[in-house]
Formats: C-alpha cells, structure tokens, sequence
C-alpha cells in the first residue's frame, strides 16, 4: 500500500471520530462544502508558491493539497482507488484526444 493510500484509509478511518481529538474528524463534520472550501484554499497556497518558485514552500503546500483533496473525496465517498483508476484508464491516451472524448 502506498503512501496516498495509506492516508486515504486513516482519512476513511476518521469519519467517525471525535471532531474534538481529530483534525479530519472536524473537517468532515463541517461538511462537504467546508472541506471543498479547505482544498481550494490549499491549491491557491499550492499556486502561489509554484509562482515564486519556492520549491520548499510548494512542497509542504503540495502535501496539504494532496491530503485536503483526499478529505474532499472522503466527504463525497468518492474513493481513491476510483480516481487511481480512471487515471490508470487515461494512461496512454493524448491529453488532448481524452478531452476531445468527453
């Protein structure tokens, strides 16, 4: 199991704790649209350190981005290995064909 999918299980794993004792917990209570709210604001720290070239900065935004985007999934029950999928089924095909497709 790799480390996303590690997370993903703890975040799963969370849904039911005490909102008080667990930073997930509290998120997923806030609901759905608190945890999309929380993601985007992640990307945006994620976009302006990837603009000041701030490698250091964009990595620790990019592993917030990375976990707020699993809570968000966590909070729809869209799961991982759901989004691991359709990207294993766009593997090979030109970015421009998949979106042509659609």
């Amino acid at each position: 199991m790799g480390v996303l999918e590690q997370l993903a299980a703890t975040i799963e794993a969370r849904k039911g704790a005490d909102p008080e004792t667990s930073w997930t917990a509290k998120l997923l209570s806030k609901g759905p649209e608190k945890a999309a709210e929380k993601f985007g604001e992640e990307a945006v720290e994620a976009i302006i350190a990837a603009a000041k070239n701030d490698r250091e900065n964009l990595t620790y935004e990019a592993a917030d981005v990375l976990y707020h985007l699993l809570v968000m999934l966590a909070a729809r029950d869209v799961k991982l290995a759901d989004v691991l999928a359709e990207l294993e089924r766009r593997e090979g095909t030109s970015g421009i064909a998949e979106k042509a497709a659609r």
